[in-house]
């Protein structure tokens, strides 16, 4: 979709909305978490890598059960409606699969080091 289209479908009004995939406030505790881990990493770098493991596991299981919320709510959205309105909630749940799995790519792509 064109850009023009994309900001069409975020202004539009009967979006819901999409789900943060981790909340600011959880962000920032885990960021500083994170950080923490690479500055002690010179004094102890065995507790630096366990504590580093650690946020990853905590974000990816977040983003696990947000996901899976998430997909269940689009899903239980679009049953048992007359055909009307299921169009209408099928091109919701369509834009809000496309937010999400356009996220989770823009994610997967590699990051400059």
């Amino acid at each position: 979709m064109a850009d023009a289209d994309t900001a069409a479908v975020a202004g539009s009004p009967d979006r819901k909305p999409v789900a943060e995939l981790l909340p600011q406030g959880e962000r920032d505790k885990l960021t500083l978490r994170l950080q923490q881990a690479l500055n002690t990493f010179i004094d102890s770098p065995r507790q630096a890598v366990e504590e580093a493991d650690s946020v990853f596991d905590e974000v990816t299981t977040h983003f696990t059960n947000t996901l899976t919320e998430q997909r269940r709510v689009l899903r239980s959205g679009r049953q048992g409606q007359d055909t009307e309105a299921q169009t209408e909630e099928l091109r919701v749940a369509l834009r809000q699969y496309r937010e999400l799995t356009e996220r989770l790519l823009h994610m997967a792509a590699p990051t400059a080091q």
